[in-house]
C-alpha cells in the first residue's frame, strides 16, 4: 500500500557555530512567518508553515568538523515559495538582514522544471538552503516530464539539468 505523504513535518539540523548559526536560523523562521516554539542556550525551534525547524548545537567534543555537502548526510534542503517575487524577498532579507553568504543570487533554472526560479544561500556554518518557486504542477503539468505525455523520468541528472 503507498500513502501520499503531506509535506515534510520537521527538518533538525546541527551547527558547530551556535552564537551565529542560531540567531541567523531564528530570524529567517520570523520572516518566513514561522513562531518560536522552543528556544534555549543551544537550541532553537521554530514552527508556521506547515514546518518546523530545529536548529542545535553539536555537542561540544563534535565541534570541531565543519560541513560538508559532498559528504554522506545533507546536500541542501529547499522551501517552496509561492511567487518569484518570494524569491526576491529572502535574496534581500538574507543579504540586507543576515549578512547571509549566497551562493547564487535569484536565476532561472528551466532546465531543473518548467520556470524554474530559485536563490541559494549558506548559514553561518555553510548549511545550504534555497528557495524555489515552480509554478502550476510543474513536472506533472503541462510540458512537465510527468505530465501526460511527457518524455518520463530522466536517466540522469547534472549541470545542465534533467536527461
Amino acid at each position: 500500500m503507498a500513502i501520499d505523504v503531506n509535506g515534510i513535518a520537521h527538518i533538525q539540523l546541527t551547527v558547530n557555530d551556535v552564537e551565529r548559526c542560531l540567531p541567523f536560523w531564528e530570524a529567517l523562521c520570523h520572516f518566513l512567518g514561522m513562531e518560536t516554539l522552543i528556544k534555549g542556550e543551544d537550541i532553537v525551534y521554530c514552527i508556521g508553515g506547515r514546518t518546523g525547524i530545529l536548529v542545535r548545537g553539536a555537542p561540544a567534543d563534535k565541534r570541531d568538523v565543519p560541513f560538508d555537502q559532498d559528504r554522506a548526510g545533507l546536500h541542501h534542503f529547499c522551501f517552496r515559495a509561492r511567487s518569484r517575487d518570494d524569491i526576491d524577498a529572502v535574496h534581500r532579507f538574507v543579504e540586507d538582514e543576515l549578512d547571509g553568504h549566497v551562493v547564487h543570487p535569484p536565476e532561472e533554472g528551466s532546465h531543473f522544471a518548467p520556470d524554474y526560479y530559485s536563490v541559494l544561500f549558506e548559514d553561518p556554518d555553510g548549511i545550504r538552503v534555497e528557495f524555489n518557486h515552480v509554478p502550476g504542477k510543474g513536472h506533472f503539468g503541462g510540458e512537465g516530464r510527468l505530465a501526460e505525455g511527457g518524455p518520463g523520468p530522466a536517466d540522469r541528472f547534472g549541470e545542465d539539468g534533467l536527461d
